[in-house]
């Protein structure tokens, strides 16, 4: 990834929690400086203090000009952790906001009208590296800076650029939210194994390999999803039976994914109005 306009100009985090760290650690990995780092966060980890030493600014003043800005807090934290922004405001530094819930336009109205600003959506497997990261800038934002957003959120996973912000709610639905309804079909995958009389340990063992595996090979194929399904799938077989009840229209997954991300939209919108 390009860093020169970074490691020239600086960064800043503002958050360092599970997420920011696990940017932080991918940034440095690729060959950010750490002495381009400014980190603001009350409660630093150990390995956040540990980075001092290598030269990355902890709770120091901001840089007078910085790059980009991450801000990494969380949505109910914002109210008190923007202020201090401000000043970088309405000027080249680019904000670029990982906070669920918070539009365009409330970080506009506190950083400034003329602030660039990139408003992102991550998921949790970033923090091993796994995420993916939806991404739309306001109209402040050009190329190069899009550019550098997607180049530092790749080192956590993959980009996607949005074509508007009215998207974000359904990325909500589907990739920020989706980590929770694979871990429950891994907690009801076993569930329903240890009912068959596997062991618990053991079902748990077959359940997540196999959705680990799953998605990876999903990933890593060249056919998509249903001809991945299709090949798995013997004519009359146990996996057959299975997906008779899985497919069914009316209570399978169709219906019940779709119910599903459909509430998680419908919430996203509703916290963005609050």
């Amino acid at each position: 990834m390009t860093l020169s306009r970074v490691n020239e100009n600086g960064l800043v985090l503002l958050g360092c929690g599970k997420m920011g760290s696990a940017m932080l650690q991918g940034w440095l990995a690729q060959g950010l400086n750490a002495n381009s780092v400014t980190v603001i966060d009350p409660h630093p980890s150990q390995w956040v203090q540990g980075l001092v030493q290598q030269g990355l600014h902890l709770n120091e003043p901001l840089p007078t000009t910085p790059a980009i800005c991450i801000i990494a807090v969380k949505p109910q934290m914002m109210g008190d952790a923007l202020p201090a922004l401000r000043a970088l405001g309405n000027g080249t530094t680019v904000f670029l906001s990982i906070a669920a819930g918070t539009s365009i336009g409330a970080f506009a109205d506190a950083l400034g009208d003329q602030s660039p600003i990139i408003r992102a959506m991550p998921n949790t497997p970033a923090a091993v590296g796994q995420g993916i990261t939806a991404l739309i800038g306001n109209a402040h934002i050009n190329d190069a800076d899009m550019q550098m957003g997607e180049a530092l959120l790749s080192a956590v996973g993959q980009t996607v650029r949005l074509a508007s912000e009215d998207q974000m709610d359904a990325v909500t639905a589907v990739s920020g939210s989706g980590p929770a309804y694979v871990f429950h079909l891994i907690e009801t995958l076993a569930a329903a194994g240890v009912a068959q009389g596997l062991p618990k340990d053991m079902a748990l063992q077959l359940a997540k390999a196999t959705v680990a595996g799953a998605g990876a090979l999903a990933q890593a194929a060249d056919e998509d999803p249903t001809q991945l399904r299709i090949n798995v799938t013997s004519p009359n077989g146990t996996t057959a039976a299975a997906l008779e009840v899985l497919m069914n229209e009316t209570d399978g997954f169709p219906a019940l994914l779709n119910r599903a991300v459909t509430a998680a939209a419908d919430r996203s919108r509703e916290l963005g109005k609050e």
